[in-house]
């Protein structure tokens, strides 16, 4: 389960007596809750999710990625960084943008960069790292989520080869140490915690290794069912 983040609510002004309880309706994700001083700081803002939801890509596969909120009426433009372009939107030179969502038909290596949404009213999402392994440049992927899991849930990991059976032997890596061996290129963690947080890799025999990606391990947020209350309180 990731955690999901939506648009920006905040209590712009304090005054020096209690204020009244406030209800805000309609949401009904998970939101974080900071205190600064007096005041009680709701932080929603929109949160991009890429499917298939995995940070590795082979050159030639395709990637769709969203900003979801609540808020329909509000446009997201997805944007990335990438090692030769910084700051550009979906559907210049890059992507086909639809809306608040973005299909790429066929990553290429320059496609590897960070991703996220963004637009006039809001704060920037989340972000997500995409790599893309070229046809020259190796022919190991590993396959693990991109978006924050939830302390408690079980990961797979998956390495990948791009042109023989997904099903070889591999041996998985995290932050640089040896963790495991799998018969059939599928590691299971099973219940994660924050323990399990940090950057992973595999190596299949006879045809090399992944690049390394990042797992977020996160815990329990803030839950909107329905209505959130927050108050503003004296300074």
């Amino acid at each position: 389960m990731s955690i999901n983040h939506y648009k920006f609510l905040r209590v712009t002004s304090c005054h020096t007596e209690k204020q009244p309880i406030t209800v805000v309706s309609g949401f009904k994700r998970f939101a974080i809750v900071k205190k600064y001083g007096g005041c009680i700081l709701l932080s929603l803002t929109a949160h991009l999710t890429v499917s298939p939801n995995r940070s590795q890509f082979f050159e030639g596969d395709f990637v769709s990625l969203s900003c979801e909120e609540d808020d329909s009426s509000t446009r997201w433009n997805l944007t990335r960084n990438t090692r030769k372009q910084q700051r550009t939107q979906c559907g210049v030179r890059w992507g086909i943008a639809a809306h608040s969502s973005c299909n790429i038909s066929y990553v290429f290596p320059l496609d590897s960069g960070v991703y996220w949404c963004e637009s006039r009213e809001s704060p920037i999402s989340n972000m997500v790292n995409l790599t893309v392994t070229g046809k020259l440049s190796g022919s190991v992927i590993l396959q693990s989520p991109v978006l924050p899991v939830m302390e408690g849930d079980d990961v797979t990991l998956l390495c990948k080869t791009k042109t023989t059976p997904s099903n070889l032997p591999a041996a998985f890596f995290k932050d640089g140490v040896f963790i495991g061996k799998e018969p059939t290129g599928h590691m299971t963690i099973q219940h994660v915690s924050r323990s399990d947080e940090g950057l992973y890799k595999c190596d299949i025999s006879g045809h090399g290794e992944s690049p390394s990606s990042w797992i977020t391990v996160t815990g329990e947020e803030y839950s909107l069912r329905f209505a959130l209350m927050f108050k503003c309180c004296a300074i």
